[in-house]
């Protein structure tokens, strides 16, 4: 058995793991071994359906150290006027070279893909046999780790002659049924579905099966570049002012929804639901279009001409193809703190925002000299599910930003991290030194009083 040692065994090639590696890297002199069962380097995305993209904007997606996408607006489809968003192919492609031209380049990476971590710095290999990894710290990636269809059967029944595949097969298989029915509400059910209705099939071809509805992101409001400063400057205002407000839970969501902050599919029904997705309203009206939506809770079973559901059953077309999109993509997990002694748990820092959270705790790992002064600046941010998790969520991110606000060298940090999505609004705070404190001030002293009014609703509403 071979021994490497090293200064952190970094579990997870994904990215929240390359993103902290390249941080880690790029701004110390660490030696690091990156391990990950995958055969390259991606986590999920080598795993994703064919027609993936991103629904944030490329510039905030990857590792701090090289950009994603070339910059520009799509001109087209239903991204056409915003940020392009890397599909797939691409993000994958940016790992490899985050890998192969970034980190190993170093000489302080050493890598190990189709490896399986055993614990206790055990790791065994594709060849069987099993390294020893020494290190000083052992780095979780895997906490966090994004569940596509294609990674694990469906969680219901499905009747034999029944077809129910990943939309990893729906590009393939489509043409040979005069009906699709997709079963799941989130970011890959909305993308099955957009890729339906462009591939061609008629919205009254398609069936969408939602156990509950999302309130979902505008992914107008968070887009970077000086054009969309503004607009995202007002969007921020908006969400504070919406907040501050609010005579209950229920007027709050009704306040952000009509300041633009959140949109639904129907607006005949509320949302019980939220878990960061972004649309343009483009795609939202596209989404629109579809007439048949069941909302009668999970799915049960699938048989011959009908889907049982948890509160009710409904016929469905006897040769459709079904599209399982039901994945719970990221897991809602209980936190723990990021820095416990000889392990880094790699957790979301900002609500949805993991790249920039694993970036963020490597900065700290540097620059930091004990885990108290770490943990106190990045206190976990639980993945939402829930409606009432966007509070939750949003209070827990709004701590961290304004322990952020006091800590002259972070912010100076957040002001050029590309991950960072409120950069470029700081960012010219930070370059006026005679209005920087004054600024700041405002900025913080905002965020208090959302936090205060964003407790009181959660008192009033009582327990979840």
């Amino acid at each position: 058995m071979r021994t490497i040692e090293t200064d952190y065994l970094v579990v997870g090639a994904g990215a929240m793991g390359l993103a902290f590696a390249d941080t880690l890297v790029s701004e110390g002199d660490a030696r690091i071994v990156v391990c990950d069962r995958g055969p390259r380097p991606g986590g999920h995305w080598i795993r994703a359906y064919p027609f993936v993209r991103l629904h944030q904007p490329s510039a905030y997606y990857g590792v701090n150290s090289r950009p994603l996408g070339s910059g520009r607006l799509d001109t087209s489809g239903g991204n056409a006027g915003l940020h392009e968003l890397a599909t797939g192919d691409e993000v994958c492609a940016y790992f490899d070279r985050v890998m192969n031209h970034d980190l190993l380049p170093t000489g302080r990476v050493t890598y190990l893909p189709d490896s399986e971590y055993l614990g206790d710095g055990r790791i065994r290999g594709r060849d069987g046999e099993t390294t020893a990894v020494v290190a000083r710290r052992l780095v979780d990636a895997t906490r966090l780790q994004a569940v596509v269809p294609s990674m694990r059967p469906p969680e219901y029944e499905v009747a034999e002659g029944v077809t129910c595949v990943p939309p990893n097969e729906l590009p393939t298989l489509a043409g040979d049924f005069e009906h699709v029915i997709v079963i799941g509400a989130g970011k890959t059910g909305i993308d099955a579905c957009l890729w339906a209705l462009d591939a061609g099939i008629a919205p009254e071809r398609l069936t969408w099966v939602m156990p509950r509805d999302s309130w979902f992101l505008d992914r107008e409001n968070i887009q970077p570049g000086a054009d969309f400063l503004p607009r995202f400057k007002a969007s921020f205002a908006a969400r504070l002012q919406s907040i501050s407000d609010a005579t209950s839970i229920e007027d709050l969501f009704a306040r952000l929804e009509a300041s633009g902050n959140l949109l639904r599919l129907d607006p005949s029904v509320r949302p019980t639901r939220y878990r960061c997705a972004t649309v343009s309203r483009a795609e939202l009206t596209r989404l629109r279009t579809i007439g048949d939506v069941v909302r009668l809770g999970h799915v049960l079973r699938i048989a011959g001409g009908a889907i049982e559901l948890a509160d009710g059953t409904v016929s469905a077309p006897p040769a459709a193809l079904y599209v399982d999109c039901t994945a719970d993509g990221l897991e809602r997990r209980p936190t723990v703190d990021v820095f416990d002694g000889d392990r880094i748990t790699l957790q979301s820092v900002r609500g949805c925002q993991q790249v920039f959270s694993a970036a963020l705790i490597a900065h700290l790992e540097n620059r930091r000299a004990d885990d108290a002064a770490r943990n106190a600046l990045c206190a976990p941010v639980p993945h939402p599910s829930t409606d009432l998790d966007w509070l939750t969520m949003t209070l827990a991110e709004q701590r961290n930003e304004i322990r952020w606000l006091a800590d002259p060298e972070l912010l100076d940090w957040l002001a050029t991290s590309r991950l960072n999505l409120l950069r470029e609004m700081f960012a010219p705070m930070l370059a006026r030194p005679r209005s920087r404190d004054r600024l700041l001030g405002m900025v913080g002293k905002g965020l208090r009083e959302s936090n205060d009014k964003l407790e009181a609703l959660l008192a009033a509403a009582g327990p979840a």
